[in-house]
């Protein structure tokens, strides 16, 4: 049927398989905004909650740290664990995208934006 028009065929193909990898990041987009990470700083006395998209979403203190004259340790901590959230996001946000992109022939490092 299409053998006079050449690679039409293929481009169809090709169109057909941008349109499914788009449905399917859209979905990965939505399933990281679900999973939730959480770092941690001071082995545990301060802990931040993180969506895999690097959404804070929560932040738990232990009260034994609030003590007036450790305000600069307890910031310091509550950063580190922000911090360790939001790599932890990072990286489990690449963990998902390279199960996407798995079966696409992609080498194991190419980066695809969000």
């Amino acid at each position: 049927m299409l053998k006079g028009l050449g690679g039409l065929g293929d481009m169809a193909k090709m169109m057909k398989a941008a349109q499914e990898m788009q449905t399917r990041m859209a979905e990965l987009q939505d399933s990281l905004g679900r999973v939730v990470v959480i770092g941690e700083a001071g082995a545990g006395l301060v802990k931040a909650r993180c969506t895999a998209k690097g959404e804070i979403t929560g932040l738990e203190i232990d009260p034994a740290i609030l003590v007036p004259s450790e305000k600069e340790v307890v910031e310091d901590l509550i950063v580190a664990a922000l911090k360790d959230a939001q790599a932890k996001a990072a990286a489990r946000g690449q963990q998902e995208m390279a199960k996407l992109t798995e079966g696409l022939g992609l080498p194991p490092d190419f980066k695809l934006p969000f």
